[in-house]
């Protein structure tokens, strides 16, 4: 992989003003921009060599922002986008190349190229970006896996402690829970309304995990996009989650609210009352 020595050194404002045509333009991303203090439109020294004293002269036509991609996190390299004879002038390296891409129309006309590149010349290789895109992205799918892993403990540790909680807080109940039995309601009437308050409880608790979630992922992102200077969301709250962290507060809490009710209306009134 090439390594691209780049020395940018802002020229002075004080002197006359050449037109645009004379010198070149090039592309440089945000980060490199608030670093060095350039802006569009400014002069700078194109060289391959730090503090070197002579260089191409270019003009700095646009910043870039950086992609959202997780590769180039860790990377704190500045990347400029330059003209092929430019590059070829300042590297040294010829009419050569380490590796280039070529944009198709469709999947079919993809796998032609493939076959067309790979046939012509030994010594190089064709591949599929998004091939490219797994094999690179091995590290981030072990850390989904056990984040998957460590979010499936922490649901079932969630259920248990729920049904001990719900348990705890019904048998708090027992003796309201006779009277009503003694009074004639039944017990699908005392169960009905145990669920529903166990129901409101579920819904009511995931609306505040909903904003605390949210408020979180506002937090995680506005801290590390301002620490590594990048546009990547480093917490989600999608749609689909909020969905599935609804649906599983409500199918525990309407179980767990089961379990307690029903252990409870089996239990003989007299019993509930200690006698």
């Amino acid at each position: 992989m090439l390594i691209l020595l780049l020395a940018l050194a802002l020229q002075g404002t004080d002197r006359a003003v050449q037109p645009q045509s004379v010198h070149r333009g090039i592309a440089i991303d945000e980060r490199l921009a608030a670093d060095a203090k350039l802006r569009v439109g400014a002069m700078a020294v194109l060289t391959g060599e730090p503090n070197a004293s002579s260089g191409d002269t270019v003009r700095i036509a646009a910043i870039v922002r950086r992609r959202a991609d997780p590769s180039e996190i860790a990377r704190s390299e500045y990347r400029v986008r330059l003209h092929l004879d430019q590059l070829q002038s300042l590297l040294g390296y010829g009419d050569r190349v380490d590796r280039f891409a070529v944009a198709t129309r469709s999947d079919s006309a993809t796998t032609l190229a493939l076959k067309a590149i790979n046939a012509s010349a030994f010594g190089f290789r064709a591949h599929r970006s998004s091939d490219i895109a797994v094999e690179t992205s091995e590290t981030f799918r072990v850390v989904s896996r056990f984040h998957d892993a460590i979010g499936v403990i922490t649901i079932v540790a969630s259920a248990v402690f729920l049904l001990c909680v719900l348990l705890l807080k019904v048998d708090e109940r027992r003796r309201d829970i006779a009277a009503l039995r003694l009074a004639g309601i039944s017990r699908r009437t005392i169960m009905s309304a145990v669920v529903l308050e166990a129901a409101l409880v579920a819904v009511l608790g995931s609306v505040v995990g909903v904003a605390l979630g949210w408020l979180t992922a506002a937090g995680v992102n506005s801290y590390y996009q301002g620490v590594y200077r990048t546009p990547l969301k480093f917490a989600l709250v999608t749609p689909n989650i909020v969905l599935l962290a609804v649906s599983l507060s409500l199918v525990l809490g309407i179980g767990a609210g089961a379990l307690a009710a029903l252990r409870l209306v089996r239990t003989p009134p007299l019993d509930l009352l200690g006698r």
